[in-house]
């Protein structure tokens, strides 16, 4: 019989503290629905969060694995990264299991998304911890009477050791935007190693880990940080983007330390460059799921 799991308060948040039997981890806001910890069992934390963060109604959080919707960047008119990693959700179901720990929020339209988005939609944010993995699902669904597009991401910095020890790998063979020299490329080597500024979106990473289950064969990105090794799987974001700010656009962020872009990188689940369209009453979901080697 699943127990449910009350709210809680973090960083004068409302907050779920999940918790699975075997003792996975994970903290999530209200606000935002934005995911700030995630530690696997027997392990430490795997999550970025800057020490200068704002924990403010109306702002959004830096680090963790924020909610971008229904805009990703600056690639439209609304918001940077949209609205819904700064608006409260609501919660659905938050439980343990029997072998896992799960949280849902949602997210409605309102009168204030309306004057920026005229939309009815319904968004819900699903986290599951358990032993060394965790799922993010993001799912939206079309209430209105006209089609809606949008673009997202699960913006999930993940911590590191050292970024100079660090790379990515299964990137190979992927063409990619690079929004830093603005230009279109492809990633010839297989592991992409770290040394400065770097935001590209890479291009049908979803088609590849489906051929490469076809195949019998993984498809994975991996994180590689010294000894440590996080697989890292999509399911319908067709686009995976990464980015590490460097150590001049770091400086100039206020909520991040000057040294924090050697201790982070986000690899993120996204649908940026076609964007998702739903006729009325149709639904879509996007998950990511990160395992702990």
């Amino acid at each position: 019989m699943p127990t449910s799991i009350a709210i809680t308060r973090h960083q004068g948040q409302d907050a779920l503290q999940l918790q699975a039997p075997d003792g996975a981890r994970a903290t999530l806001l209200l606000h935002g629905a934005h995911l700030v910890s995630w530690i696997p069992a027997g392990a430490d934390e795997q999550l970025y969060l800057s020490p200068r963060s704002a924990f403010a109604t109306g702002q959004a959080v830096r680090g963790g694995v924020p909610v971008c919707f229904p805009q990703f960047a600056e690639r439209g008119p609304l918001q940077k990264h949209g609205f819904a990693r700064a608006k409260p959700w609501q919660l659905v179901t938050a439980e343990v299991g029997t072998d896992d720990a799960l949280a849902v929020l949602r997210l409605n339209d309102d009168a204030a998304t309306r004057m920026v988005w005229p939309h009815a939609f319904e968004a819900e944010l699903s986290v599951r911890v358990a032993g060394r993995t965790l799922e993010i699902e993001l799912a939206c669904s079309n209430q209105g009477d006209a089609p809606l597009s949008f673009t997202a991401a699960l913006h999930t910095y993940l911590r590191l050791g050292s970024v100079m020890r660090a790379s990515l790998q299964g990137l190979g063979g992927l063409a990619y935007w690079d929004s830093v020299d603005k230009r279109a490329a492809t990633q010839h080597e297989d592991l992409l190693r770290l040394d400065g500024e770097l935001d590209r979106i890479y291009q049908g990473v979803e088609e590849r880990l489906l051929r490469g289950a076809e195949q019998g064969h993984g498809q994975d990105l991996t994180l590689r940080d010294g000894d440590r090794r996080v697989a890292i799987r999509q399911q319908g974001f067709q686009d995976a983007v990464v980015w590490n700010p460097g150590e001049a656009k770091c400086a100039q962020l206020a909520d991040m330390p000057e040294d924090g872009w050697r201790q982070m990188l986000c690899v993120e689940a996204a649908q940026v460059l076609n964007p998702v369209t739903l006729a009325p009453g149709e639904d879509w979901a996007g998950m990511q799921r990160l395992e702990l080697l």
